[in-house]
């Protein structure tokens, strides 16, 4: 195999785990506040459609980003309001507002299915692009690659070397005790969702302006669960979250690129198509085992109501 095979699975590897990180850290947060948000890929079928309409009409990819971006704050505020003001079931809230945003973006993209849009051009770095084999992968990449990099680093840096990073924490392990000091767990909650809904929609907005760059109704593929499933994978880390995001994204890679090579393999398209899902499930089985470790990183109120007294 040639440097410039490699090259070019290594630069599909990074383009198909993007996604998954920026959807991934947006849930890291809000799980890290004690919400359970299973509605990843509904708010990420819905940033993804109103990205396209969005940057269809305008012409601008950005303010289609910024667009999705929208989207998935709305459908998240929704979800919000329902777990934490009235206080209903984080699971079952979250399974109907994924079957809400995958049917209702099907619904508001039907005039869409026909439309393809430009491509965006990647932002190449001078010299550094260059380089043998990592070069182009690494640093001449669409931007919001670069952005997953600088999300990934920012996140870091707040949860573990900032205050409302720890306060965040404090509020997942036990809201009834940050509240008791002065914290609004309920707020902070409220920020944590909106902004895991924000990087959804950012998600869902990449795979239809920049991925593709097109609208197909169940585009999203099961993106959102492999996600929510990363951030346990990962063990509520985010360089974990990182690793696991590429990893996913180089067995979706491989499983094309064994499909498309004309290689003579007795395996089904059917079982190749599934085996980023199997690797998930795969993967999911083996951390279960370890339960001191899922112990030690999960937050402790994860998925649990809170009702401030008065």
């Amino acid at each position: 195999m040639d440097g410039s095979i490699i090259s070019s699975i290594l630069f599909a590897t990074i383009v198909a785990g993007t996604p998954l990180i920026i959807v991934a850290l947006g849930q890291l947060i809000a799980e890290k506040s004690g919400v359970l948000n299973l509605g990843a890929e509904g708010m990420m079928a819905m940033g993804a459609i109103a990205g396209f309409a969005v940057t269809l009409h305008s012409g601008n990819p950005w303010l289609g980003v910024l667009a999705g971006m929208a989207a998935g704050i709305a459908m998240s505020f929704i979800f919000a309001v329902v777990v934490l003001t009235l206080m209903a079931n984080q699971v079952a809230s979250g399974l109907a507002l994924s079957i809400l945003g995958v049917g209702l973006s099907a619904f508001i993209g039907k005039p869409y299915e026909s439309e393809i849009l430009p491509t965006v051009e990647t932002i190449r770095i001078p010299l550094l692009a260059d380089l043998p084999i990592i070069g182009g992968p690494l640093f001449n990449q669409q931007a919001l690659v670069y952005f997953s990099w600088a999300l990934f680093a920012g996140i870091a840096w707040f949860l573990y070397r900032s205050r409302p990073g720890l306060i965040l924490r404090a509020v997942g392990e036990s809201p009834s005790s940050a509240h008791s000091i002065g914290y609004h767990a309920i707020n902070i909650r409220y920020m944590a969702t909106l902004f895991g809904g924000a990087m959804a929609g950012v998600g869902g907005a990449f795979l239809s302006v920049f991925y593709t760059p097109l609208w197909v109704e169940g585009m999203v593929s099961g993106r959102g669960w492999i996600a929510i499933a990363l951030v346990v994978f990962a063990t509520w880390r985010p360089f974990r979250v990182l690793v696991g995001a590429y990893l996913f994204g180089g067995v979706m890679v491989a499983q094309l690129f064994v499909q498309g090579s004309g290689l003579e393999i007795n395996i089904p398209s059917q079982f190749l198509s599934a085996l980023p899902y199997l690797a998930t499930i795969v993967v999911l089985v083996i951390i279960s085992r370890d339960q001191n470790t899922v112990r030690l990183n999960a937050p402790v109120s994860l998925g649990q109501p809170f009702r401030p007294e008065a």
